[in-house]
């Protein structure tokens, strides 16, 4: 009996010598989309990728405002929450058309679209507390819808398969910086500083086993909250506000004393954990009194900044090369409060591996669909050795 076509479209795809995939992320910054599309031959450690193109489609204001009803909310409308996973997955095919358009590519031209999704609520078992329940994420964004509206191939809900495998569903970052990014007789540290900060030790014995991946802390998402709430911009362009205030040292003292520090890891959190609602309980709780706005955002920048020391100083060697990418690294601010308290470690930022730093994290998924496709199942470290990703087709 014969494929139908799409298995036999899916077929010839995996048959191919190289393919061309489109990688999507939207952050918790909720920026915008990031489309990154990269041609890939080979697969696991055989990998090896060209970024073609990438751009960043900045998100309106109504688009924020309507995500932000019912994202990280323990408590949000339902109704909302079904309409806009079909809306989002047909806004972002929009996107990828905009963008194909842009480049003069023809839809047809590309294999697959690998899209993570829209972040909505995320809570693993030891931020959740409820017996009985496993780990679990929310994505948003139907990759049926895409599909259909783009007519590829789409590869999304990358997430939930690490999480059926025993894993926390992040960060997923793992297997494309160890894919891409692990060199022999190099001590590596690939840190993302996104809304949330995550890194991937990459020892020099390229040993998969002492390899890991977690979650550090605040990256943006607080800073970019702050800068919001007090100054309506959507965040700290170059550090100005960080520069112009002052560290509150008692209110970054208790911060640090968050139960997470003390975890073991690996292990993951986001926006659910590190909010505004956080500072200000923070403040309060403390008696620390008032504290400025700008003396708040310079606080929650330099919490960003310790709170990645604090890692790299208790988890991995200082003489270490720490590659940056993510918005965070973009800041002035936070580079130089790393630079100044590791001054054992050579920082710089992923362009020096040749990758985009900013293009980072729709690579990473644009490759984690070319696992789905032609990959095998790998074992890194305590995460599950599985192919992540569900195959949405366009008819």
């Amino acid at each position: 009996m014969a494929l139908n076509r799409n298995l036999q479209k899916l077929f010839n795809i995996a048959q191919k010598s190289e393919r061309l995939g489109i990688g999507l992320m939207s952050g918790t910054s909720l920026d915008g989309l990031d489309i990154a599309l990269c041609r890939f031959t080979g697969h696991g450690m055989q990998t090896q990728f060209e970024l073609l193109n990438f751009t960043t489609i900045p998100y309106d204001e109504h688009f924020k405002g309507e995500v932000r009803q019912v994202f990280a909310k323990r408590q949000a409308d339902i109704e909302k929450l079904t309409l806009l996973n079909a809306y989002i997955g047909g806004y972002h095919a929009d996107l990828i058309l905009q963008a194909l358009e842009q480049w003069q590519i023809k839809p047809t031209e590309v294999d697959y679209i690998a899209s993570h999704g829209q972040t909505i609520y995320h809570a693993p078992e030891r931020q959740h507390l409820q017996p009985g329940y496993p780990n679990a994420t929310l994505q948003i964004g139907d990759g049926d819808h895409i599909a259909v509206k783009a007519g590829i191939i789409t590869i999304s809900d990358f997430r939930q398969k690490h999480i059926a495998g025993g894993g926390e569903g992040a960060p997923l970052a793992l297997y494309g910086d160890v894919l891409l990014g692990s060199k022999a007789g190099e001590n590596r540290l690939l840190l993302n500083i996104g809304g949330i900060a995550n890194a991937t030790w990459l020892p020099d014995s390229q040993n998969l086993n002492e390899v890991f991946s977690t979650d550090i802390g605040p990256g943006n998402t607080m800073i970019d909250a702050a800068c919001k709430k007090y100054f309506d911009k959507p965040f700290d362009k170059e550090g100005e506000i960080a520069r112009s205030g002052t560290v509150n040292q008692n209110l970054l003292n208790a911060l640090l004393q968050h139960p997470f520090f003390h975890q073991k890891l690996p292990k993951t959190t986001g926006p659910e954990v590190f909010n505004l609602a956080l500072a200000e309980k923070t403040i309060t709780d403390s008696g620390i009194g008032s504290v400025s706005p700008a003396d708040l955002i310079a606080t929650l920048t330099a919490f960003t900044g310790s709170s990645i020391v604090q890692f790299v100083n208790s988890y991995v060697s200082t003489y270490v090369n720490i590659y940056a990418s993510g918005g965070g690294a973009s800041n002035p601010v936070v580079m130089a409060y790393l630079k100044q308290h590791l001054p054992k470690a050579n920082i710089s930022n992923t362009s020096a591996l040749g990758i985009n730093p900013d293009a980072k994290e729709a690579i990473l998924f644009a490759l984690l669909g070319n696992e789905a496709l032609v990959g095998e199942p790998i074992a890194i470290g305590t995460n599950p050795a599985v192919l992540m990703g569900k195959f949405g087709f366009p008819y």
